[in-house]
């Protein structure tokens, strides 16, 4: 679903949202990766748990975000209705290197996780 009208109001709280270079980097991992929980943003971020939660609520609250809850882990995700908007604030900012350098982090975690998981499964088996 698409905002049917971009008003003042919304845009203001979309932009007010995108000010913060903190949310933005949160932002873009959730853009890239269609939804992250807040634990693997804490690592790939280096944040604590406090300024990660403080954020993401922030986000949530603006409009942006929505959470899906699987048991204890809540999973944070765009709203459809501002993944256009969200999408091309990406846009403009897809040479940044910070925002690079963070997607490569999660890479290399995601990886890893894969690796470790393969490796459980197979010793499991192996038994």
């Amino acid at each position: 679903m698409r905002l049917k009208n971009f008003s003042l109001s919304i845009g203001s709280q979309i932009f007010k949202a995108c000010s913060d270079e903190s949310r933005l980097r949160i932002l873009s991992l959730i853009f890239q990766n269609k939804e992250m929980c807040i634990s693997d943003l804490e690592q790939i971020l280096d944040f604590t748990q406090t300024k990660t939660s403080r954020h993401l609520i922030y986000l949530k609250n603006s409009g942006i975000l929505t959470t899906r809850k699987m048991d204890q882990w809540v999973f944070y995700s765009l709203k459809d209705e501002v993944f256009e908007i969200v999408s091309q604030i990406f846009q403009f900012l897809s040479k940044d290197q910070t925002l690079k350098q963070d997607y490569e982090i999660f890479k290399t975690m995601y990886s890893n996780r894969e690796l470790a998981l393969n490796r459980f499964e197979n010793k499991n088996w192996q038994r």
